[in-house]
């Protein structure tokens, strides 16, 4: 009875199994016919790649370790006169601090003393290091003599003096050298930022608000990325979610071999601290920059000579172009290699030695980037159809001479600067029109009036001002012993002020 009962279990086990096979065969067959492709086809399609951490220890231990003894804590001791004697710091100077300043306009605080704090790295055994601009602008910029001091810390708490031996300001960058006769430092080594992919992993070295030795982790998020508020053009930057805060500036961002693949400088913020938006000098620029410095003491960009401008649908259309990609000249500079090269008004640059330029930042770039007395072949657009230009690229002029935004200094012993929409966003503005306080002269008749550095001039004698090229209008002419009425905003308020020019 057992054995009979074994015999029709086992009996009965094969028959469903054989029935379960068929039927997921049927199943199967009637999925696949009606998804039209097989399985392993999407496996092909959609590669599953592994979850890949930075190191095999699964931490960013070794890298940290390896790049720490090469960053340094930067702190810029500074003492200046103001002219005029020592005022008090008005509430937009409270609140948005020196920084603002110095990163917007380019001008030091008129308070004694100063201090600012940041980052920088050792890319050379000797000492060298590199650093932001504005770490340092106090030294660079210094007014009416004064006692300015560098004291860089490195991780070990040495302290050593340093100085500036060369800097450039359009990149935000400076080299240091520490002076203290010792021989040899920990440093760190320049990687090849075109290398580096989004979605690479990177860690930021620094210290913010005085932590030193900070390190954050993060990934690549964006390459080539321009910054509306940055001083010029000439650098892509590297766009990274590692924490950068104040304090970082001027610190390295490293790859995963410990090499530094940029110099942290910048952040998109509201709050004015990391919201995992920062930014970093690519190290292929810096190490050009650098390189340049120590060679000749300065850096040489080319010129083209020409004014430029976006194409717009509207001029796309008119001279005839296929789309809005290129660069439209809208001026040439007489005598200037672009003259020379028998580039015209209307001419639209499609290429630059073979490289894209879709936008006029791409031009400005490519142009400051190629060294003076190269060969440059460009690629036009004119009278319907494209050309190639060959260009001797000249040297542009002096940094002083060429810089945008300059301060316009008038009678009324106040400086002005055009409102960027990063400062518009800075300061809350409901739009970019107007011009920005940013310096007073103790004794002024504007100071005198009251106008604060932050106030923001709407009107002069009931006309509206709405850039730069009003307000010098409106006020070239005004000599002394007239009277002006100017209408400020000043935060969320709205005043006028009116006082006799030259006469307090």
């Amino acid at each position: 009875m057992m054995q009979l009962r074994r015999r029709t279990f086992v009996g009965a086990l094969v028959a469903a199994l054989a029935v379960g096979i068929a039927l997921g065969g049927i199943a199967t067959t009637r999925a696949q016919a009606g998804r039209g492709a097989p399985a392993a086809v999407s496996a092909v399609d959609a590669p599953i790649i592994p979850v890949q951490m930075p190191l095999t220890t699964g931490t960013f231990a070794t890298v940290a370790e390896a790049i720490k003894p090469a960053v340094i804590n930067i702190t810029v001791s500074a003492t200046v006169a103001r002219r005029g004697g020592i005022g008090r710091r008005t509430p937009f100077e409270e609140f948005f601090g020196e920084e603002f300043f110095r990163r917007f306009f380019g001008v030091e605080p008129e308070q004694i003393p100063q201090r600012s704090l940041g980052s920088g790295v050792i890319v050379d055994p000797s000492g060298i290091a590199l650093t932001n601009y504005h770490v340092v602008a106090p030294v660079i910029e210094k007014r009416d003599g004064g006692e300015v001091q560098i004291e860089v810390i490195t991780l070990d708490g040495s302290k050593h003096k340093a100085k500036v031996v060369g800097h450039d300001r359009r990149t935000d960058l400076a080299v240091l050298r520490l002076d203290d006769g010792k021989d040899t430092f920990k440093f760190a080594r320049l990687g090849d930022s075109e290398k580096m992919q989004v979605g690479d992993w990177v860690i930021a070295v620094g210290s913010p608000f005085g932590f030193q030795a900070t390190v954050t982790a993060g990934i690549v998020s964006a390459k080539a990325r321009q910054i509306p508020d940055a001083q010029s053009p000439f650098t892509d930057f590297l766009q990274t979610d590692a924490a950068i805060n104040p304090g970082n500036s001027g610190g390295p961002l490293v790859n995963m071999q410990a090499e530094v693949v940029g110099i942290n400088t910048a952040i998109a913020s509201p709050t004015g601290g990391s919201v995992g938006i920062g930014f970093a000098i690519p190290s292929n620029t810096a190490k050009k920059i650098y390189t340049e410095l120590l060679a000749k003491g300065k850096v040489s960009r080319g010129w083209l000579g020409v004014s430029i401008q976006p194409l717009t649908q509207e001029l796309a259309k008119s001279f005839g172009a296929k789309d809005t990609k290129g660069v439209l000249i809208s001026d040439v500079v007489p005598d200037s290699p672009a003259a020379k090269a028998g580039m015209k008004s209307g001419d639209i640059v499609l290429q630059f030695d073979g490289k894209k330029t879709d936008s006029p930042a791409d031009l400005q770039r490519a142009v400051g980037l190629t060294s003076p007395g190269d060969d440059a072949k460009l690629t036009v657009w004119r009278d319907q159809g494209e050309r190639t230009v060959t260009v001797k690229i000249g040297e542009a002029p002096d940094e002083r001479q060429a810089r945008t935004g300059a301060p316009a200094r008038s009678t009324l012993g106040l400086d002005v600067r055009p409102i960027t929409p990063e400062v518009a966003r800075q300061l809350n503005l409901p739009s970019a029109e107007g011009v920005v306080v940013a310096r007073v002269d103790e004794g002024s008749s504007a100071a005198e009036a009251g106008i604060q550095r932050g106030d923001v001039i709407r009107e002069i004698n009931r006309q509206r001002v709405k850039s730069m090229a009003d307000f010098e209008r409106l006020t070239k002419d005004v000599k002394e012993g007239e009277r002006l009425t100017v209408l400020l905003q000043r935060g969320p308020m709205s005043l006028y002020v009116a006082f006799t020019v030259g006469r307090g």
